[in-house]
């Protein structure tokens, strides 16, 4: 046997004692009414001499961290949702038997609840004097080794539980998501955006370059696709009359893991009808303003060692003249076919010798400027053979007009004048499946149910989406999406036999 799985054994004796002798190791019943955050706060500047001369008692319940065994009395610390406080159990206080049922039943671990009052001990520490306590949930495994301060990534991502017990950081992260995730919903609400939601299962996959998860609807017989992305189901609400809409939600994407990709993940899609790309960076540039001074208090955000500069205009360049600017390359170097597919070759773009120049522009772009954008900077302009669905440009031919937002080297934002006339929209289609013949599978598919809908007229308009999870990582310097996300997708646990 382990040590670990001994150390089990001994915690599962210890609740079966506790039912020989009429105690149930789970019982239900117990409601704490103050928070250990909330009595720091209310008696942080009294007296211990006020505390002694008497005070209702109060009900805390929460998960103990630590013991320290003194004999005829113990400290514990008690950690609840908000935070942490002193527990001091004593034989006069207590009586001998229920101490003696809390030295023998009760390990770290273990969540009670407790009551009593407040006094300060010699050092003037604010601790909670038990007058008498209840065990809430046994914990039958001991907590992992190191548990302070807990670092193993690995298993701090896969066992998240023991992450918020342990990190009170990592708790504070997700609180600062749900924030930003409401704070999103009162700007767009604000300004007259209405929220849907949109099938999370679609017969065909479209409104991104992404491979899709693949399911089966048993009592259709038909095979429908986890989506991708909502955009064409917001952009038939546009063609219904809806004007501002908005959906924030998940979407999900077959594709690789790492600090930036994960499988499953948020984003808020809007749209907006008789606006364009333009009026559309002017907004993400507020909502992103707001969310910054609203969680900081200031434009100046630090971000893995970096200080980001949010204060408004924000640098804007074309696709193009980034790769001049930022990557070093020479008008020359980009108009000529044959010098860009050196180029891409030299940058590890894969089979440039098959791909357009648009295309190429748009894979040298990612592989040599976009980890340069570190301040906020709006690339314009993409090439028409990455953006199927965006609305060709007037002033430059061959491009569109949209937009991606990068801050900190990745991509959080992408964004576009939309493209409504349903014949250039089949072209751009077809366009794509000649592509996915030629053995591309994120390329997107034709979709007659949605040129059907914009054949009946959709206004012109903006269209958005901005990852929450890039954001969010943005936000609280955090360097990989896992550390956002509570519960990420995770390669399968190699176990030893």
């Amino acid at each position: 046997m382990s040590a670990e799985d001994s150390l089990k054994a001994v915690r599962l004796e210890k609740g079966l004692q506790m039912l020989r002798e009429g105690v149930s190791p789970y019982p239900s019943g117990f409601r704490p009414d103050r928070s250990c955050t909330d009595l720091i706060a209310s008696f942080r500047d009294v007296p211990g001499e006020a505390l002694d001369r008497g005070m209702d008692p109060v009900a805390l319940a929460g998960r103990i961290l630590s013991l320290r065994d003194f004999g005829k009395s113990c400290f514990a610390h008690l950690q609840d949702e908000t935070g942490s406080l002193q527990l001091y159990f004593q034989t006069d206080t207590l009586g001998a038997t229920h101490y003696a049922s809390f030295k023998a039943w009760a390990d770290i671990g273990d969540i009670v609840g407790v009551t009593g009052g407040l006094f300060r001990t010699r050092t003037g520490e604010l601790t909670l004097r038990v007058e008498s306590w209840r065990m809430l949930s046994k914990a039958v495994r001991t907590l992992p080794e190191k548990f302070h301060g807990l670092k193993d990534v690995e298993l701090r991502y896969r066992k998240r539980y023991l992450d918020l017990v342990a990190n009170p950081a990592v708790r504070e992260v997700f609180r600062t998501r749900a924030r930003v995730i409401r704070l999103i919903r009162e700007f767009f609400d604000a300004r007259g955006f209405l929220e849907v939601e949109t099938p999370m299962m679609h017969p065909i996959p479209g409104g991104a370059a992404a491979r899709p998860f693949t399911t089966h609807h048993q009592a259709l017989g038909q095979t429908l696709y986890l989506r991708i992305a909502p955009e064409l189901y917001l952009k038939r609400l546009l063609v219904g009359g809806v004007g501002k809409v908005y959906e924030l939600n998940k979407n999900f994407r077959n594709e690789g893991l790492s600090s930036r990709h994960n499988p499953e993940f948020t984003m808020i899609e809007f749209y907006e009808a008789y606006a364009d790309y333009e009026a559309f960076m002017a907004l993400t540039e507020t909502l992103v303003c707001e969310l910054v001074r609203a969680l900081r208090g200031t434009l100046i955000l630090p971000h893995q060692g970096l200080e980001l500069d949010f204060t408004p205009p924000w640098r804007r360049l074309s696709l193009v003249r980034s790769l001049q600017e930022v990557a070093g390359f020479s008008a020359a170097d980009l108009q000529e076919q044959s010098r860009l597919v050196t180029l891409c070759h030299r940058a590890g773009v894969q089979d440039p010798d098959r791909k357009s120049r648009g295309e190429l522009l748009a894979e040298l772009f990612e592989e040599t400027v976009e980890a340069h954008l570190q301040q906020p900077t709006f690339v314009t302009h993409y090439p028409v053979e990455v953006s199927p669905l965006a609305r060709s440009s007037e002033a430059r031919e061959g491009f569109v007009d949209r937009f991606e937002l990068f801050v900190g080297g990745r991509e959080v934002a992408n964004g576009f004048s939309e493209l409504n006339d349903p014949g250039e929209q089949r072209r751009r289609f077809e366009q794509q499946l000649a592509r996915r013949e030629h053995g591309d599978e994120t390329a997107q598919r034709l979709d007659e149910d949605f040129l059907e809908a914009l054949e009946f007229g959709m206004p012109p308009a903006a269209g958005e989406g901005i990852g929450i999870d890039r954001l969010v990582m943005i936000l609280t310097d955090s360097p990989s999406i896992r550390d956002v996300i509570l519960f990420p997708q995770m390669r399968p646990e190699t176990r030893s036999p």
